[in-house]
């Protein structure tokens, strides 16, 4: 099992916490993550990292693929690879139509369609094999859309990739895990309890027999998980809660919220559906009460000491079987840290 921190989204201001970010990789954390929605991007975050540490690496959970060209985001990659040693590590995601078509200014299209050629195009930069040439619906190099001059060529990076450069998809939908599995080197699902494996093995499966070289062996599943370390367990899980019913309730119109869907296939059907009423009827506080504690002990860890010990069997235990690989641990102090770390590493 491996660790990664989750370095959480900036708000008014940048907030980088380097001091818990080195305290991480100190304890032997492999990882740390960066993110972003509409204020500071994940790349500049993974870059301050970078150049102020030494050994962890650093991933983007997510990029936003609308937001940057497959080829830009494949510069980006190759630079960071360099200057790091090879401790980047790229996270994509489609991210809503919400904020694809209402902030970015572009068309949501299809969002698996798009992480499929978009990989495809970054491994043929990375491979450096021949001048890059593309015809998906998603993306075409040289474009050949409308206005199009005509005067595009195919290129071949002046940088040279001598890195392996891991690719992560951030999915929960069932075709988004299958085409993660295929493409992907690793998925990044939001919550994940680990002892359900069953809800996303079809999925993988069916995308490791479309890659037909693949296996969970070679495959990270890197699930988010909060580590609420706290006496008081209700107030422990009340910001969880928070921020479960947002996602349950609020992300997506009522019949089209992933994560309400996501809720229902890992066993709480009849509280999703709670909690989306009362969330879309703007009832907010009514909705977070609805948030039932056996949801947020399926997915995180929350509590005194001696009760996060014993609830972290079950991951202990998922790591074991190979179906998870990474936990991504989001924590406010470092003794959340320190104590994951002694449990799993």
């Amino acid at each position: 099992m491996k660790l990664g921190m989750l370095a959480g989204a900036g708000g008014r201001v940048v907030n980088i916490p380097m001091d818990r970010i080195k305290h991480a990789e100190s304890l032997g954390f492999d990882s740390v993550w960066t993110s972003e929605s509409w204020g500071s991007d994940a790349v500049t975050t993974a870059t301050w990292i970078l150049a102020n540490t030494t050994r962890i690496k650093a991933g983007t959970a997510i990029m936003q693929m609308p937001a940057r060209t497959p080829a830009m985001t494949a510069m980006t990659a190759m630079s960071l690879a360099q200057l790091s040693q090879g401790r980047f590590i790229v996270g994509l995601g489609a991210s809503g139509p919400q904020v694809v078509e209402g902030w970015h200014g572009v068309a949501y299209g299809r969002p698996i369609t798009r992480l499929k050629e978009y990989v495809a195009v970054m491994q043929k930069i990375f491979a450096r094999e021949e001048p890059v040439t593309f015809a998906g619906k998603e993306y075409q190099l040289p474009f050949t859309g409308d206005a199009a001059t005509g005067l595009g060529r195919p290129l071949r990076s002046i940088l040279h990739c001598s890195e392996k450069i891991p690719i992560y998809s951030a999915s929960i939908t069932p075709r988004g895990v299958t085409a993660a599995a295929e493409v992907c080197d690793g998925f990044l699902p939001i919550w994940y309890d680990p002892e359900k494996f069953g809800v996303f093995e079809d999925s993988l499966n069916q995308g490791f027999a479309a890659a037909g070289d693949k296996s969970l062996a070679s495959f990270d599943v890197a699930p988010f998980v909060t580590v609420a370390l706290g006496d008081d367990i209700a107030q422990s899980m009340l910001p969880i809660k928070s921020n479960l019913a947002l996602y349950i309730g609020g992300m997506g119109a009522r019949d089209k919220n992933f994560y309400n869907e996501y809720a229902k296939a890992l066993g709480f059907e009849e509280a999703a559906a709670t909690i989306q009423d009362h969330f879309l009827a703007g009832r907010r506080d009514e909705a977070v009460a609805a948030v039932p504690d056996a949801l947020v002990d399926a997915v995180h860890l929350v509590g005194p000491e001696a009760r996060i010990r014993e609830r972290a069997v079950r991951w202990v235990e998922a790591g074991k079987r190979g179906e998870v690989g990474t936990m991504m641990i989001g924590a406010n102090s470092n003794e959340a840290l320190e104590l994951i770390a002694e449990i799993m590493l």
